[in-house]
């Protein structure tokens, strides 16, 4: 199978014919080639998203609105396709792909579909005369999204985007392009206007960063690596771009001995190990408080040995393949790491060969690890794989300072049933956001995004809206 950029409203192959394998990393096979675009291929996207931003722009929210309704509807009906596309491409489970990706791609259709219709400004009344605030789509903009959550973050990216009535030229990774691809041949049935979006297939340092260069690109959003996004900044800052910048996590889970103690191990294993830890998300640092540091750790362990690492197609599997060979390798080599820091490897910590078609594929067990300081480097840098560390803290103080150890501020999770200190700890915490007593409950009208080197700027809800819109203030004289 070839997969085809999508620009003009039409699907095209790569002008200069170049083509990229794409592995399914649970069987290790090629199963499709991707489009290796360039420079002009995203040049061509540029210029048709140029030509269709006028038309798009001006036409009324509500029938914007109405077409990415009718893409959400199009996932819905090819729910199952798109759940098995999203499996075969990335390795994860097709029953979480089932439970969050497919069903969260149409939520982001559907929510900023119709919060565009809802979208007000701000006016302020002084003596004599009135203010008040235009907002208008800043134009093309240029959408990368990762390869962890393929078709839920590329939604999560174009949708407002799109609502709003930018144009969008967008790079799904290259590593899961299929659910895009299918995406694009939705956007044509549903009847969406050539050029309004463009998808463009490739790798970063080609396709994407010609779409950071280009002039003709007012804003760039991306979720990616941190490295990745210091790039972007260096680029597309120096030529006033729009930045909006979702980056890497190292995210603390803190557990308090006054805690719903079987809540806090269950959905902390959930926090550690799901969609293979490929998550920004995922609590990777577990911190537990003294008093309870041997009983969790225990229970933690032997949820954890319950896992299931097989094939992503099998209902009983929880655990599937990592996205590719490399990545694998690098979840292998920081537990090596670990091991030569002191760390003590409690159950995982080797690949897996799962019998049957998946025998050559990219598994690796869920890996719990103790004994290891706060500032050795399996504890600052990001994995991004099924491996999580556990560490003791004896007060409240010191868990704060230790969840703020690391050069990132993605996300935490604070597990206790004391409200004051719930509070006290959730805003001395350096994070985006913070979990009290859950992991991953989303609602789709907060802000979401990281400080320190885990972005800059803020995705969901008026955020998003806002991001894609500029300014103007109006002022009329009585």
């Amino acid at each position: 199978m070839k997969i085809q950029n999508y620009i003009a409203g039409t699907l095209r192959d790569p002008l200069r014919g170049q083509w990229l394998d794409n592995i399914n990393p649970a069987t290790a096979e090629v199963y499709s080639h991707v489009p290796a675009s360039q420079a002009a291929d995203v040049a061509q996207a540029v210029e048709a998203a140029k030509a269709a931003f006028a038309g798009w722009a001006a036409m009324p929210a509500q029938k914007r609105a109405d077409i990415l309704l009718k893409i959400a509807y199009l996932i819905d009906r090819d729910f199952d396709a798109l759940a098995l596309a999203v499996s075969t491409d990335q390795g994860k489970p097709v029953k979480l792909a089932k439970a969050v990706d497919i069903p969260r791609a149409s939520a982001n259709m559907r929510f900023f579909a119709t919060a565009a219709i809802h979208f007000a400004s701000e006016s302020h009344a002084m003596e004599g005369a009135i203010n008040y605030t235009l907002r208008t789509p800043v134009g093309v903009v240029g959408c990368i999204s990762p390869w962890n959550l393929p078709l839920y973050l590329f939604t999560w990216k174009i949708a407002p985007a799109l609502a709003i009535g930018c144009t969008v030229v967008a790079k799904p990774s290259e590593l899961t392009p299929r659910t895009a691809y299918l995406f694009s041949k939705l956007c044509m049935e549903a009847g969406l206007p050539a050029g309004v979006l463009n998808i463009v297939h490739g790798r970063g340092a080609e396709a994407g960063h010609a779409i950071i260069e280009h002039p003709e690109v007012a804003a760039i959003s991306f979720t990616g690596g941190t490295a990745t996004g210091k790039h972007i900044a260096s680029v597309a800052a120096p030529m006033f771009k729009k930045l909006s910048l979702e980056l890497g996590g190292k995210n603390p889970n803190i557990v308090f001995a006054d805690c719903d103690f079987e809540q806090a191990v269950k959905t902390s294993v959930t926090a550690s190990f799901s969609n293979q830890g490929e998550i920004c998300l995922c609590g990777s640092r577990i911190l537990v408080e003294r008093s309870v540091y041997e009983k969790f750790v225990a229970a933690f362990v032997e949820r954890t040995r319950q896992l299931v690492v097989g094939d992503p197609l099998a209902e009983t599997t929880h655990v599937g393949a990592l996205v590719s060979e490399g990545h694998m390798k690098k979840v292998l080599g920081y537990i090596a790491l670990a091991q030569q820091e002191g760390g003590n490897v409690l159950t995982g910590g080797q690949q897996v060969t799962v019998p049957g078609r998946c025998a050559q594929g990219f598994f690796v067990e869920p890996t719990v690890i103790v004994g290891l300081d706060q500032q050795c480097r399996t504890n600052q840098e990001e994995i991004f794989g099924p491996v999580v560390t556990i560490m003791p803290f004896d007060r409240e103080e010191e868990a704060v300072v230790f969840a703020n150890s690391t050069a990132y501020g993605l996300a935490a999770t604070v597990w206790t049933e004391n409200l004051s200190k719930a509070h006290r700890v959730a805003a001395a915490l350096k994070s985006g956001i913070v979990w009290v007593n859950c992991w991953l409950l989303r609602d789709l009208r907060t802000p979401f995004g990281g400080v320190k080197q885990s972005g800059v700027g803020r995705e969901g809800g008026w955020e998003a809206l806002r991001f894609f819109t500029e300014a103007k203030n109006v002022c009329v004289k009585w």
